[in-house]
């Protein structure tokens, strides 16, 4: 029988609708943040060479490969103002993280949206609108479904970029949750095609308050992105470049939060069918949870029960709560609130 795996427990709201990490960050990380506070009055270091080093050395790249900024979000924007033609719209999916669409309209590029096909990304009918996009966005693992591309779909996307020239950016905020063997881009950046992974230490990592992200990709785009970026040299903060390098290196840490993820998200949807409430499968630290009316779920949860989720609705995908996989006393406390605000039968 699955055995719920015990995080530590915050106070106030269960928080359970920003995906953050129960199991926190690395001591390692938080020793190295501390250390770098003693450096407060100097700026840090507007390269991000630390950083860039051990990441580029993990994922076996060149440096030149590499951009690290202030969370993934600032790559979103940069990559939308400076990569691909920016005379043609950009182009992501409907019922997705919005901040695609979002940074795409306020650099003035304009967005097409692709609509799902159910809960899944119609790869066919986008890899067709990529020759008309100036940019296109994906998210993989897909938030807030928690899907994954297959690597035949993964393929298509990549050899639809290499013909057309049309930069392709896959956000894998959440990859390290994915089972091993999940399609990521990485896999294809020897090639020539254009392409641009967003990762995150926010997740897994546990590294939310610090805010740091990273691109990795092919690299005339990332010199693109550091270009656009010395408009805002120290956007990474010496604690966080601290905190990322440590973290990093602290492999054990990682590995015990991927298999504490995996070992709660069984539990939670086994919980969930004993309920006889459906859900979307998750390869991610997170579970979307069908209700009747999400927009209302989300509002009670909160204001009856101290319970904050993420109505997915938000990113166009009504009829389900995205729920990240807290401890098991805010999952219990959160079903024991579904069957209140929202029975089933």
């Amino acid at each position: 029988m699955t055995t719920a795996v015990a995080p530590a427990v915050a106070t106030g709201p269960a928080r359970l609708h920003l995906s953050e990490s129960p199991y926190g960050p690395s001591p390692l990380a938080l020793s190295a943040a501390r250390e770098s506070l003693a450096l407060t009055e100097i700026y840090p270091d507007p390269a991000r060479s630390a950083p860039t080093a051990a990441l580029a050395a993990q994922l076996a790249v060149a440096e030149q490969q590499v951009a690290v900024a202030n969370g993934s979000d600032e790559l979103v924007l940069l990559s939308a103002l400076a990569l691909g033609d920016t005379t043609r719209p950009g182009l992501t999916t409907a019922g997705t993280f919005p901040g695609y669409r979002i940074c795409l309209e306020t650099v003035r590029r304009g967005c097409r949206e692709i609509a799902l096909d159910g809960t899944s990304t119609a790869v066919a009918e986008f890899a067709a609108a990529m020759p008309a996009a100036g940019i296109a966005y994906l998210c993989n693992p897909h938030n807030p479904t928690g899907g994954v591309l297959t690597r035949a779909e993964l393929d298509l996307l990549v050899e639809t970029a290499a013909r057309t020239g049309t930069p392709l950016v896959v956000d894998e905020a959440y990859l390290e949750f994915a089972p091993a063997g999940t399609p990521q881009l990485r896999d294809y950046l020897d090639g020539a095609a254009p392409l641009l992974s967003l990762r995150t230490l926010s997740k897994a990592y546990g590294l939310a308050a610090l805010r740091i992200g990273y691109a990795v990709g092919r690299a005339d785009l990332v010199a693109r992105l550091r270009e656009a970026q010395g408009t805002m040299p120290f956007s990474v903060n010496r604690a966080a470049q601290a905190a990322a390098v440590a973290a990093l290196a602290d492999r054990p840490h990682l590995e015990r939060t991927q298999r504490r993820n995996i070992e709660q998200r069984a539990w939670f949807l086994s919980r969930l069918a004993e309920r006889g409430r459906a859900a979307l499968p998750s390869a991610t630290n997170f579970v979307a949870v069908a209700v009747p009316d999400s927009a209302a779920a989300e509002l009670l949860l909160a204001r009856d029960h101290d319970i904050l989720v993420r109505d997915a609705g938000r990113f166009g995908l009504p009829g389900h709560i995205r729920v990240s996989l807290g401890s098991a006393e805010q999952l219990t406390r959160l079903l024991d609130a579904l069957d209140v605000i929202a029975p089933v039968g």
